[in-house]
């Protein structure tokens, strides 16, 4: 596993209702950028995903903040944001001729990293 700094916090959401291609289509605009700038970007996405990953940026700046005291937001940058598949939710509905065709209500599980600049 890697060596996690001392300024460097990870917050992970599990099963969230959303698929993970879309999740990283937002994951990838804030991916590198700082904490800031990620913040502005989140709030003015029109992705329904970029509310949860808003909460989930939070999240790692209390997290860090919490484990360290207080530091400075400005110098701290994404430096992880992925997005795996979770669980596979599987419905049926009723087709022609008696048949039926599964409808897939997938999952994923987001991570993101932040740590300080360097």
């Amino acid at each position: 596993m890697e060596d996690i700094k001392k300024t460097e916090s990870i917050a992970k959401l599990n099963n969230h209702r959303c698929s993970a291609r879309k999740a990283r289509l937002v994951l990838d605009m804030i991916r590198g950028k700082s904490v800031n700038e990620a913040k502005k970007i989140l709030l003015f996405s029109s992705k329904r995903v970029s509310e949860s990953i808003g909460k989930l940026l939070n999240s790692a700046v209390a997290n860090v903040t919490q484990k360290n005291g207080k530091i400075e937001i400005d110098k701290m940058i994404v430096n992880k944001a992925f997005a795996d598949e979770g669980a596979t939710m599987k419905r049926f509905r009723p087709r022609a001729q008696g048949r039926a065709t599964v409808i897939r209500k997938r999952s994923c599980h987001i991570t993101i990293g932040i740590a300080e600049k360097e």
